[in-house]
């Protein structure tokens, strides 16, 4: 698929996001290339209807893009719940569980998240597997100490690299940490790997989004296809 292509496919599938927002919500808006596209349609939707709505943001780059389109924000303290969130992701098993945080956002994705009433996924055809862990798994980790996590990790067969900058440098997070991405093929277990990589010292997030998602709409062949997944939380 030529790029041009792929960004009509990627705005169609941002068109139809937009479309679950009403007056009135509080929207988390999520991170990365699909999402972008969301993003320009809710801010044409929002000078259009004048719709009444606030947007909470899950990453830097998110906030000034929803800012030069006039969307309003507010922080997540600021409010008591989201509506409605709408984000992208990596990878989307069969039974709904994700991986996100390729573009490094996880944690503040995961904040807006665990605060939404629903949430719904984004994603192209070819994100979803049978089983999650084809797609490196992001952690994020505080810079201190960060060097024997990753020999922890190492010595565990989790084949870790840093999130390197193009010039080399470590990635760093809005929130100033660093993320170490796990290359392990297969998640046999996504719950017991999760509880096992939160309770390491020095971890403070990880990529493995379980039990989150409401819906998730998927763009396919020039198709798009809205699948209820009854596994999110409410």
């Amino acid at each position: 698929m030529q790029r041009r292509d792929f960004n009509e496919y990627k705005k169609n599938l941002g068109n139809k996001a937009a479309e679950f927002v009403k007056s009135g919500m509080v929207i988390g808006l999520g991170t990365g290339s699909t999402v972008y596209y969301f993003v320009e349609a809710l801010g044409k939707k929002v000078a259009k209807e004048k719709l009444d709505i606030v947007g909470i943001t899950t990453s830097n780059k998110t906030k000034e893009h929803a800012s030069s389109l006039n969307i309003p924000l507010k922080s997540l303290d600021e409010v008591d719940s989201i509506d409605l969130t709408i984000d992208g992701a990596d990878e989307v098993s069969n039974d709904f569980h994700g991986i996100k945080g390729g573009g490094g956002a996880l944690l503040f994705e995961k904040l807006v998240a665990s605060n939404s009433k629903k949430t719904v996924w984004i994603i192209e055809d070819s994100k979803r597997v049978k089983a999650l862990g084809k797609y490196p798994l992001p952690v994020e980790v505080v810079k201190y100490g960060s060097e024997k996590l990753f020999q922890k990790l190492e010595k565990r067969g989790y084949k870790p690299t840093w999130r390197l900058t193009d010039s080399g440098n470590n990635f760093l997070t809005d929130d100033d940490n660093y993320i170490i991405d796990l290359h392990l093929r297969r998640i046999s277990s996504p719950h017991e790997f999760s509880r096992e990589l939160i309770g390491l010292v020095g971890v403070v997030e990880h990529g493995l989004f379980l039990d989150t998602v409401d819906t998730v709409i998927v763009g396919s062949k020039g198709e798009i296809e809205i699948i209820d997944t009854q596994v999110g939380k409410n």
